[in-house]
């Protein structure tokens, strides 16, 4: 290789290579062979001891990766595993204090309605509480079914018998949803802590396989029972409270549940259901509706237009007649007619009221009003017909005088805008109602502000009973509150879902009905509020009238139609 009597030449690093990096290689494999330092190799040896150390590398790097990768796959299972079970701790935590709260709550309301019951069903009552209440573990373990598990830790017994004397339970009849009974029912709290305290002490015996068999069939019939008592309570909270959606309320703000009268669904006037007659498909959202003192047409404003209907005959309706009031992008917001049944006002979403002459062949505007208020949110007409009240979304009510068809006067108090209104039999005084969360009393023959009740929530409808000394009045928050106009009492209605959209009383006076945006027709019992049928539709129930014979009431809606009930008495 070398020409004769010429040593070797000394190694030199190839041209663009670091001498250090090749001395350091160099060095590195004289001591994995045991080589003294001063052995000379030669480029082919040195480039073939560097690449088997690359590939030795190499190998223990790929080897390392795959058990990182296999590291961080176990780390997330383990991540995902402990999130499973915590959130499961968590759920199941939290559901025990819900069934404990609700259980607590259950033995208020009860104790609230045990004095309404008769003695014999109040000593029944009382007597099933306290059975409940004394009923032990083993008891409980029989009642609901589980079987063949070892006794409690005495700190768990001490601990479920003292959550057990805060928690009492109730008595209760079958489940309506057909259920299977699970005998006596304890409070939730101390029925749960029993299921998760059996089986934990179930599962505590992990050496015998046939014990965590069974441990495996008790926590499917915990997690039956525990599903059970869920919804058992929450029927049962639910009936309970649903009892009580009236109470009365003091001048000092304390709360009672109403005890209805024996006849408060009882009696001349008292509708017991309402049954739809008639569908009227508007083609639009109808925001206001009014039916004729004949009982004959009713009137639905829309867009644009208010649409008349004749009901007198059966069958599918379509509109006899259509009066186009405002632009076709405003809607109708209100519509009133006059007692003879020969002159329609309509208002809405603009600064002009239209008067609308119906004894016409074909209806026509025979005069309009036009107030500095860009809207108009609802009308009301004085009981001798020659005075229009309308409420304006700058707060200000205007007075119109029909006759002339001029501005009288403005009642100004309202600092948003004025939203809902009504008047007395007798023509005196006039109630509003506003988006400032505030209604008012007006006396219309001095022209000054009576009253003002002040509230937490915008006010959206409201009525006068025609009979007596009683205001109803809808929320926005969901409540409907009847206020007695002359003395601090009032009512509070909890039956609606959604803010209250609409109200009006029976001409009898003995009862209202109430819509909202929860799609329910509510009638009412004056003053207490005593429910005496409710009726669902399709979408939100934006108005609503009853015929001053009070045989029908009609609703629009937010599903582009108006319907139709015939009240049964």
């Amino acid at each position: 290789m070398f020409p004769q009597n010429r040593p070797p030449a000394p190694l030199q690093p190839p041209p663009g290579s670091s001498a250090s990096v090749v001395a350091a290689a160099a060095a590195a494999a004289a001591a994995a062979s045991g080589t003294p330092q001063s052995l000379k190799l030669t480029y082919p040896e040195t480039l073939d001891r560097i690449k088997e150390e690359f590939q030795f590398l190499q190998t223990q790097y790929h080897s390392l990766k795959l058990e990182c990768e296999k590291l961080a796959t176990e780390k997330t299972e383990i991540q995902r595993h402990y999130v499973m079970y915590y959130e499961m701790s968590y759920g199941l935590n939290i559901e025990m204090h819900k069934q404990t709260e609700i259980a607590k709550r259950l033995n208020v309301i009860c104790a609230q309605l045990i004095p309404f019951l008769s003695q014999e069903h109040q000593q029944q009552v009382v007597q099933a509480m306290e059975r409940a209440k004394q009923v032990t573990m083993g008891e409980l373990n029989a009642s609901i079914g589980v079987r063949g598990l070892p006794p409690l830790p005495h700190s768990q017994q001490l601990q479920a018998q003292h959550l057990s004397q805060h928690a009492q339970g109730l008595p209760v009849g079958p489940h309506p949803s057909g259920l299977p009974h699970p005998g006596l029912a304890l409070g939730g709290g101390s029925g749960l802590l029993a299921l998760s305290g059996a089986l934990g002490a179930q599962l505590a015996a992990k050496d015998e396989r046939a014990h965590l068999e069974a441990a495996a069939a008790a926590a499917a019939k915990c997690y039956h029972n525990l599903q059970f008592f869920i919804q058992y309570f929450s029927f049962l909270a639910d009936c309970l409270l649903h009892s009580a959606y009236s109470f009365h309320v003091s001048a000092d703000g304390q709360m009672q549940p109403v005890p209805f009268p024996p006849d408060a669904l009882l009696g001349p006037g008292i509708p017991r259901h309402a049954r739809q007659i008639h569908t009227l498909n508007h083609g639009e959202v109808v925001c206001a509706v009014t039916i004729s003192t004949s009982t004959r047409h009713v009137y639905t404003g829309g867009k644009g237009c208010v649409k008349v209907w004749d009901i007198s005959q059966p069958g599918s309706k379509s509109p006899m007649a259509q009066l186009d009031c405002l632009n076709r992008d405003n809607y109708i917001r209100s519509c009133k007619l006059l007692s003879d049944g020969r002159t329609l006002i309509v208002g809405g979403e603009a600064s002009t009221l239209s008067i609308w002459d119906l004894a016409t062949p074909t209806p026509r505007i025979k005069a309009e009003l036009t107030s500095s208020a860009p809207a108009c949110y609802a009308l009301a007409i004085s009981p001798d017909n020659k005075v229009c009240f309308s409420c304006c979304s700058d707060g200000n009510i205007v007075v119109w005088d029909l006759h002339n068809q001029t501005l009288v006067r403005q009642f100004q108090g309202h600092t948003d805008g004025a939203s809902c209104i009504d008047i007395s039999n007798d023509g005196t005084k006039l109630w509003t109602g506003g988006l400032d969360n505030t209604v008012r009393c007006w006396d219309l023959r001095e022209g000054r502000q009576l009253q003002q009740h002040d509230f937490t929530s915008q006010i959206f409808s409201l009525g006068y009973c025609p009979t007596g000394e009683w205001l109803a009045v809808g929320m926005e928050s969901s409540n409907v509150e009847v206020l007695h106009v002359s003395k601090p009492d009032k009512y509070q209605l909890h039956l609606h879902e959604s803010c209250v959209l609409s109200l009006k009383f029976a001409y009898c006076g003995k009862w209202f009905v109430s819509t909202g945006k929860d799609n329910l027709l509510n009638a009412w019992r004056t003053p207490y509020g005593s429910s005496i049928f409710q009726s669902k539709e399709s979408s939100s129930v934006l108005s609503c009238d009853i015929s001053p014979d009070d045989q029908f009431i009609v609703t629009g809606s937010g599903d582009k139609k108006a319907t139709v009930y015939e009240v049964i008495y």
